[in-house]
């Protein structure tokens, strides 16, 4: 059996690391741009000055791919819409897209096989 103050002990203790954990989840809480819904973090406004100059913001949010995918999609849109060279800030997009709208193992919805998807020409 455990005495008075050991048992005052380990409940401070608990409360302690309880106020500590609530205090490192708000710290942690993920704060989004009300305008554009893009995760607000390093490289934010730069991500946001770029892909907003010409598409919604739901474009990049909607998404989730790797890196790859990510340079992919800014080589074709170089490529076929008219994106302009992005220079030294194509590595600090990159790094926002790939840390904020990278995969996920949870989505609303398994991909389509690709036997059901439509042929392209």
């Amino acid at each position: 059996m455990l005495s008075i103050n050991t048992q005052r002990m380990l409940v401070l203790l608990v409360l302690g690391l309880s106020t500590t954990a609530l205090s490192l989840q708000a710290q942690q809480q993920t704060i989004y741009d009300p305008i554009t819904g893009f995760v607000v973090s390093e490289n934010y406004e730069i991500v946001r000055a770029h892909c907003t100059a010409c598409h919604s913001a739901k474009l990049v949010t909607q998404n989730r791919m790797t890196r790859d995918n990510w340079l992919e999609t800014i080589r074709w849109m170089q490529k076929s819409q008219g994106l302009w060279p992005l220079g030294v800030q194509e590595q600090k997009i990159l790094d926002y897209l790939e840390s904020h709208y990278s995969p996920i193992a949870v989505s609303r919805r398994s991909p389509i096989p690709s036997h059901l998807m439509p042929v392209l020409k």
